[in-house]
């Protein structure tokens, strides 16, 4: 398979369609690439693979994918967290297909092969066959390294990769923010939905770092606003910011007095969450508590992207995986708080819903708006797409990164920075 794309007869790789201003847009159509990225930037590097809330007892499990490869993620009956290689060691059927769940343990449908929890073979059919053969202790399904970081699992393939704390780098003051909207509670999953788009995973790595396509994209979701929340999502003018965290990480700060959802509780409760706010004091809670469960509800007023699959995106995680080369999953998880009020819970969810659902006002156009990408992306010979905006007018964050305005590019052009770098060491 041809690693080489011809621009006016010069041969180019991978890397070299990575400019500081500029991608080409080959970068989201030719399957030569789209197998080389799988390889080079998803199983070298740290990718997310779920939320501790969704493996919260002993025996349970949820699947997921690094890449293209499909991997469960495991609780054992100590409570210790398991990443697995979702892959029979005898003729490599999967094990497990549920998407989450509890069980005793893992059981190959074609032979009857039996892992336990951790990953270990404990039984098989017809056992005096293997004898002088196989050896149980060392057949367990295969396990990759992982690491967790405020409740968020990751895993990788190399063993000798730099910790996940060091990966994450300037990105972990954000998460630590994002996290604070459990509203004093620790937060949790509370659902998911996924769906599929006609388009390359690098169109959707971009979009949650795009805040210029918002008033455009969005106006039906700004119109289903009271006026008041309308006027906090006109923020183009605003002194929003995107800061480049470096690693591919970026975080958009759209809305400035959200950052710290603890901060600032003395405010009035507005309009839209007083049925919430009286929900809340029917149940006893606190005044304090009150105030800080409704500011908690909307959630923060950033979206951090995490390089390469996963973003902290206001309220919700969203999860891309590359499918194919026109072909992605997009998982959008909603959040809320372990043991919080009811109330608090269902609101987060409607929100959810409002913006992100399936029938939300937002998750619908930006579909549409990736696909067009992606159907763009075959017209012409030589296109390239830009990243520019904001180049001129960049400036330094009171953290010392480069930061640029709301509507800037860059987060995106922090991205493919780290794309280029790791699809470069792949050329070398």
């Amino acid at each position: 398979m041809s690693e080489l794309i011809k621009l006016h007869n010069v041969s180019l790789k991978a890397a070299d369609m990575v400019e500081e201003g500029r991608v080409h847009k080959a970068l989201y159509s030719d399957p030569a690439i789209f197998e080389q990225e799988l390889d080079k930037v998803f199983n070298h590097t740290w990718v997310f693979i779920g939320h501790e809330s969704e493996v919260p007892e002993a025996g349970s499990y949820k699947t997921a994918w690094v890449g293209r490869q499909p991997v469960i993620l495991s609780r054992d009956r100590k409570m210790n967290l398991h990443v697995l290689q979702n892959r029979c060691r005898h003729r490599g059927a999967t094990v497990c297909e549920g998407r989450k769940g509890k069980t005793k343990s893992f059981t190959c449908p074609y032979h009857g092969w039996g892992y336990a929890l951790d990953g270990e073979l404990r039984a098989l059919p017809k056992p005096e066959e293997y004898e002088g053969v196989l050896d149980k202790a060392e057949l367990p399904l295969m396990r990759l390294r992982h690491e967790s970081y405020r409740g968020m699992v990751f895993a990788t393939f190399r063993d000798d990769i730099e910790p996940l704390e060091s990966f994450l780098g300037g990105a972990k003051k954000w998460i630590d923010l994002f996290m604070k909207q459990g509203g004093g509670y620790p937060v949790k999953v509370l659902g998911e939905h996924r769906f599929n788009f006609p388009g390359n995973w690098k169109i959707q790595l971009e979009n949650t770092t795009d805040a210029y396509h918002f008033p455009i994209i969005h106006k039906s979701f700004v119109s289903s606003l009271d006026d008041a929340t309308a006027d906090i999502f006109d923020f183009l003018h605003g002194d929003g910011f995107v800061e480049d965290l470096g690693n591919g990480h970026s975080v958009m700060v759209m809305i400035p007095e959200l950052i710290d959802l603890e901060a600032d509780l003395d405010q009035p409760i507005p309009e839209r969450f007083s049925e919430l706010a009286a929900a809340l004091r029917e149940e006893g809670r606190s005044e304090e508590e009150v105030k800080r469960l409704v500011r908690a509800a909307h959630g923060t007023g950033f979206n951090l992207n995490l390089f390469p699959n996963v973003s902290c995106s206001m309220a919700f995680f969203r999860v891309l995986r590359p499918v194919s080369v026109n072909e992605t999953e997009i998982q959008h998880v909603a959040l809320g708080g372990e043991g919080a009020p009811l109330p608090f819970n269902r609101k987060r969810m409607r929100l959810h819903e409002h913006f992100q659902g399936p029938m939300g006002f937002g998750t619908p156009d930006d579909g549409e708006a990736w696909e067009r990408v992606q159907k763009g992306s075959l017209a012409g010979t030589d296109g390239w797409i830009l990243v520019n905006r904001g180049m001129g007018k960049l400036r330094q964050s009171a953290d010392g990164n480069v930061a640029g305005a709301v509507c800037s590019e860059t987060g995106m052009r922090g991205a493919y920075r780290q794309y280029k770098k790791m699809m470069a060491a792949a050329e070398e």
